[in-house]
């Protein structure tokens, strides 16, 4: 799941992030409300957890915003006007959820993930196919010929994306930015080791092999011809 955290308390920010990526989720941060709408509206995301009191443009405006543009992303608002009349402005505003701070990161959590469960059944493919490779998102369960198949969680992640873009070659670029969240090339063997520790999870114990390496462009899944 990519998950936009638009907060400008820059330890509020890394504390949230740092959960999130534990937690097998990718994860973008924007420290302004106006830098927080251009990423909204140029990337696609599962989540968002908007701050009100933001600068450039406050998280109200932003998600009123949003709502205009027609944008359904889910919206976790996320702020320190906790009292009654603030959760409603911002619940009609277009939030579709309204948690206080200071708040437990395991309650931010669980509603982030019910928000991107009810956005899943309303828009994303929950259920992924590949030949004999099957994905629950929502259970976060592999199988493939009815074995069950145990993935940590970028594995997951990885092999999500991979799936989304089943016959497609995904480029080095492609998983560094939707699934480690990185904008530029760490220079490390980081995606070779994953996809190598996926390949022999997925494939080794198989007749026939989905994930292939394209020469020169990336990798690729796909069914065999």
């Amino acid at each position: 799941m990519r998950i936009l955290v638009v907060e400008d308390d820059t330890d509020v920010s890394r504390y949230i992030k740092r959960g999130l990526t534990e937690a097998g989720h990718v994860v973008d941060v924007a420290e302004s409300g106006t830098d927080g709408l251009a990423m909204a509206r140029e990337e696609r995301f599962d989540v968002l957890i908007v701050d009100r009191m933001l600068p450039g443009m406050d998280g109200i405006t932003l998600i009123e915003t949003l709502r205009r543009d027609n944008r359904k992303v889910p919206v976790l608002i996320l702020s320190a006007l906790g009292e009654l009349g603030d959760r409603v402005v911002g619940l009609r505003a277009g939030g579709d959820d309204y948690l206080p701070k200071p708040f437990a990161f395991e309650e931010l959590l669980a509603r982030v993930e019910a928000l991107a469960r009810r956005n899943y059944q309303g828009a994303v493919e929950t259920q992924l196919k590949v030949a004999d490779l099957e994905m629950d998102v929502l259970s976060r369960k592999v199988r493939r010929q009815g074995q069950t198949i145990n993935l940590q969680p970028r594995e997951f992640r990885l092999l999500e994306y991979l799936m989304r873009h089943s016959g497609q070659v995904v480029t080095r670029t492609m998983l560094l930015e939707n699934v480690w969240d990185y904008h530029f090339d760490p220079q490390t063997n980081v995606i070779d080791v994953h996809v190598s520790r996926l390949r022999s999870k997925i494939d080794r114990d198989f007749d026939i092999p989905l994930l292939q390496t394209v020469r020169g462009a990336g990798y690729m899944l796909r069914e065999p011809e």
